[in-house]
Order: C-alpha cells, then sequence, then structure tokens
C-alpha cells in the first residue's frame, strides 16, 4: 500500500485566524489557545524569537492571532506551555507585555 503524503509530512502551517494587534487586547481576558516560535529577522529583543499567538476573545468568538516579540510573554507562554489552553490578560506594565 502506498503511504500518503500526509502520513508521514510534518510541514508547519500558518495558525488559524485573523491578524490582531496586541494593543487592542491589553486588559481584556482572552483565550490563549496555542503558539509557535520562530527566529525573528529583526532581533530587538534578547532571544532572537518572536511568538506567533493563537487565541479566541470568548467560546463563540473566531480564531484570531497576534505577533510578539516581547521577551516576557515568550518566557511566560514557554514556562506554561503545558497548561494550554488557559484564559489571561495581556498587560503592559512600563515598556514590557505581561501576562496576568
Amino acid at each position: 500500500m502506498m503511504k500518503k503524503f500526509s502520513d508521514f509530512a510534518k510541514e508547519q502551517t500558518p495558525l488559524e485566524g485573523s491578524k490582531a494587534k496586541m494593543e487592542d487586547l491589553l486588559n481584556t481576558e482572552i483565550q490563549i489557545l496555542t503558539f509557535r516560535l520562530a527566529d525573528s529577522k529583526y532581533s530587538k529583543n534578547k532571544s532572537g524569537k518572536y511568538a506567533t499567538v493563537q487565541f479566541k476573545k470568548s467560546d463563540k468568538s473566531p480564531f484570531q492571532v497576534f505577533f510578539t516579540g516581547s521577551d516576557i510573554l515568550i518566557e511566560q507562554l514557554e514556562k506554561y506551555k503545558d497548561e494550554l489552553p488557559f484564559k489571561a490578560i495581556v498587560k503592559k506594565i512600563n515598556r514590557y507585555y505581561t501576562l496576568s
């Protein structure tokens, strides 16, 4: 029996959802569903990475994604990835973004 490409290919497809600006999400509870890390072309942060975060505003809302190079958000996402999905509020404290 011949194999199907989809049985062995592990291509990463983009996360589903329309793009959102993180500034529009501040101080609002969202459901963080999953995320992906990639090397940043700009590397303004210590890690040299950026995160694509898939979320929903509520159970009935559509998938959305935001992008961030925030070292603090990336550290929090990696540290708590085994807890996904979870609800969180994105906050801006001075010049830094954090989850609470």
